[in-house]
């Protein structure tokens, strides 16, 4: 299929893209993809917009600033608010586009990218459709209980003293985006490592590195908040054995959301079987394109 190289302007940052062309047509349907914690364009997202080009939608696949082949700095730096603004101004950027009926776009975000996916849609009415797609369901609380409070409060200080430690010096602190061996790490342990530490999802845009800062933005982030304020039509995939993010976050997500909206558990056996498994990728893509063309 047709791949355009794309750049649009956020805040004043260039942002490159993939536009993923369906076969010549009428004006159609739209998906913005958003993605996991340090990924780029060529990763998860790429491989997701592809599949639903092949099922007539035109999708973009995009580097968000500091990130891949876009522009921002700090480089390798997660940016949640960024991230938002960001998907609007790709939406601004496919309603423009004359393949793209404005008042059909959607937005998909898989791991992490499915908490800034609601926090989109709940204030930008273009949005016509959601989905989420092994996402992460993180808010403070949760993720404190399940440190431990000694061990978060630990955390937040080691936080704290590298912000200060990068005031004092100006030397921004860099992790590993993967480590096997555990932390310091964005993503920790060998499953998110097996996925980005191999030939499996290594990409030449891709580095393994992010900021530590970032963690501090990947534990701090609410999606708890938005998901009520979420009035389009919602549909949540998830893998059953995921152990990363677990399917009871999903359903409790789900519950918390109104309607309409749907769920799809699959019987993964971990986290990253839905990002790259077709075993599991291709009825998420069939799920959400009979969802978005039920709702669009």
């Amino acid at each position: 299929m047709p791949i355009e190289k794309i750049e649009f302007d956020s805040d004043g940052y260039r942002l490159v893209g993939d536009l993923y062309l369906p076969e010549a047509g009428t004006e159609r349907g739209a998906v913005v993809l958003t993605g996991p914690f340090a990924g780029v364009k060529e990763q998860v997202v790429g491989y997701y917009a592809a599949r639903f080009a092949e099922r007539g939608y035109v999708a973009l696949a995009f580097d968000h600033r500091n990130w891949g082949d876009s522009e921002g700095m700090v480089r390798q730096h997660e940016d949640a608010t960024a991230k938002v603004s960001d998907l609007r101004s790709a939406v601004g950027f496919l309603a423009g586009r004359p393949e793209v009926d404005p008042e059909k776009i959607a937005v998909c975000g898989v791991c992490l990218g499915g908490i800034y996916s609601v926090q989109l849609a709940a204030f930008d009415p273009r949005i016509k459709a959601v989905a989420l797609i092994a996402a992460a369901y993180n808010n403070p609380t949760l993720i404190r209980e399940r440190f431990g409070a000694d061990n978060f409060a630990g955390l937040m200080g080691q936080f704290a003293q590298i912000a200060q430690d990068q005031a004092d010096t100006g030397e921004v602190v860099y992790w590993p985006a993967v480590n096997p061996e555990g932390m310091p790490a964005g993503n920790p342990g060998p499953e998110p490592f097996a996925y980005y530490g191999t030939e499996r999802g290594a990409r030449p845009g891709w580095e393994n590195r992010c900021t530590a800062l970032s963690v501090l933005q990947e534990l701090t982030l609410d999606v708890d908040a938005y998901l009520p304020l979420v009035a389009q039509p919602l549909l949540i995939v998830h893998g059953r054995g995921d152990q990363a993010v677990p399917v009871a976050d999903a359903e409790a997500a789900f519950a918390a959301a109104p309607e309409p909206k749907e769920l799809l558990v699959l019987d993964t056996g971990n986290h990253i079987d839905l990002y790259d498994d077709d075993t599991y990728v291709l009825p998420a893509i069939d799920r959400a394109v009979s969802f978005f063309d039920g709702s669009l």
